[in-house]
């Protein structure tokens, strides 16, 4: 089975590659590139199954012997990560696909699209298998080459501006990451994570404690952790629909995953916990306080963002193995759920021409599947029961309440009100754009709303457009597996606790070397 774990990448290039090649044939860019992502699913699916049942499964590329060439290293978190991710992106594909078919690809030029698209999903799948430090920079910068194409796609003046200040963020936080691997490995010999667990016991507290803060700010940087989420509220919306989709789910994601990867398997006896909570209480406050001045829909989705991103901060600084699995699960509901609801919007541009709030009307009557696509995944972020928003949630507050310090009793409440202000600020979103009357005067509405008027991008509008059967189809599928999150909960929940458990275990580089799955590729 180790022969599969180099296929999560090397597919994802390869289809790149072909998709380049055929650069003027659209269709054999559609079927590859689905090909693509359905294989690399089908084999996450297995290595996960593989995985759950058994040991991690570690292969060495390029003929060198573990620890000195490139690791790839496939546990469950890995595995599960790669699956949801491999999910999303084919979602997002087939809204792509259905979306440039109606347009003639003026929002996402084909030949441009497929390659950058492909070599995206390499760069998320290989930052989620990585098993040393380096590759994961690695993965970060495929990322960020393909992220900056992706997101000034179609060359609108505010694109290149969004572009511009994105790529100079993740410039500098790749420069921090790359720095503080230069002084790992100048420290301890290696950039393996294995060895680097192993051996970071033998520096002074004080340069781990330095080490720590690089590898957090850097991580920070890229996950839209506040104060340094700054950029990510201008930049999402700029980009076409579902580029904005994948964005929202993914990228910030790899940064929250290699935080956890680095707290719970590098630096476990430095304790930064106490930062890291005051800062997931600011991430969660500020973050939702931004989205309820918002008029805009894609910049209120922005903000709400940011503000789950404290959630996730907040079960990585609890430090317990229940915390650890409750925050894995949250990081799945949030991946699938905030890329449903940009799909969501995204039809709801098409169809009334314009995401502002101030704007919107009538939707209920004029489009009710939309109305229900977007109020599932809305009513799921808020949190409330049954749905997976609520059960992530309470899974955090419940090992937060098990610690029972003071400050963990600040992060529940703050936690609780930031929920309650996701769903006041998603279903005003739904009050005013779908039960609103088209055509009807009603000033006490008007009247309650009338602060976000000068809310920026409030009165951007656009012309309206065909919506084609596969973007419904497309967003309709990623509201049935946020769905499905809620209905099997029990056992991918189980599953996640396995993860935090699992997490919080040392890994030994020997039991990398002594492992029968440790097999060194060609």
């Amino acid at each position: 089975m180790s022969a599969l774990v180099p296929l999560l990448v090397t597919l994802p290039l390869i289809g790149a590659a072909l998709t380049l090649v055929f650069g003027r044939r659209r269709r054999i860019q559609v079927a590859v590139s689905i090909t693509t992502l359905t294989a690399v699913m089908v084999i996450a699916a297995v290595l996960l199954t593989v995985v759950d049942s058994g040991t991690p499964l570690a292969v060495a590329v390029g003929g060198w012997p573990i620890p000195f060439g490139i690791v790839l290293y496939v546990d469950r978190l890995a595995a599960l990560l790669v699956l949801i991710s491999s999910i999303v992106l084919l979602a997002v594909l087939l809204f792509s696909v259905g979306q440039g078919a109606a347009d003639g690809d003026d929002e996402t030029p084909v030949s441009i699209f497929h390659p950058s698209y492909l070599i995206l999903a390499a760069g998320i799948f290989n930052a989620f298998i990585a098993g040393d430090l380096f590759n994961l920079y690695v993965g970060f910068e495929i990322l960020l080459v393909a992220s900056y194409v992706l997101i000034t796609l179609g060359g609108t003046a505010p694109r290149i501006r969004a572009g511009v200040v994105y790529i100079v963020v993740s410039l500098v936080s790749s420069i921090l990451f790359l720095a503080a691997i230069a002084m790992i490995y100048g420290a301890l010999g290696t950039v393996n994570m294995a060895q680097i667990a192993e051996r970071m016991a033998e520096l002074p507290q004080d340069v781990q404690l330095v080490l720590h803060l690089m590898l957090l700010l850097a991580f920070s940087i890229k996950a839209a952790v506040f104060p340094l989420s700054f950029w990510l509220p201008d930049s999402y919306p700029t980009a076409p629909a579902p580029v904005t989709a994948v964005f929202a789910g993914l990228l910030t994601k790899v940064g929250v995953y290699a935080m956890i990867r680095t707290e719970t398997q590098l630096f476990r006896d430095n304790d930064v916990n106490t930062l890291l909570l005051i800062v997931a209480l600011a991430t969660m406050i500020v973050g939702v306080l931004g989205a309820v001045a918002q008029a805009e829909m894609k910049r209120i989705l922005s903000f709400t963002l940011v503000s789950h991103i404290g959630y996730m901060v907040f079960g990585l600084a609890i430090a317990t193995p229940a915390a650890i699995g409750a925050t894995i699960y949250y990081m799945i509901h949030h991946i699938v759920v905030q890329t449903t609801l940009f799909l969501a919007v995204g039809l709801i541009e098409r169809r009334a021409g314009t995401t502002s709030i101030l704007k919107l009307k009538g939707l209920m009557r004029a489009a009710p599947i939309i109305a229900v696509l977007y109020f599932i995944p809305a009513v799921n972020l808020g949190g409330l029961p049954p749905f997976s928003g609520f059960i992530g949630k309470y899974a955090l507050f419940d090992a937060a309440a098990e610690v029972g310090t003071p400050l963990m009793i600040v992060l529940i409440v703050g936690g609780i009100v930031t929920s309650l202000l996701t769903l006041y600020s998603l279903m005003r979103a739904w009050n005013l754009g779908f039960w609103r009357e088209d055509g009807t005067e009603e000033p006490e509405v008007e009247a309650r709303v009338e602060y976000l008027g000068d809310s920026p991008a409030a009165g951007v509008q656009t012309e309206r457009r065909v919506i084609p059967r596969v973007m419904t189809a497309a967003t309709a599928g990623m509201v049935a597996v946020t769905v499905a999150l809620t209905v099997f909960a029990g056992p991918l929940y189980d599953m996640c606790a396995r993860i935090g458990e699992g997490l919080l275990q040392p890994v030994h580089i020997s039991q990398l070397d002594d492992a029968p799955s440790a097999e060194v590729a060609p």
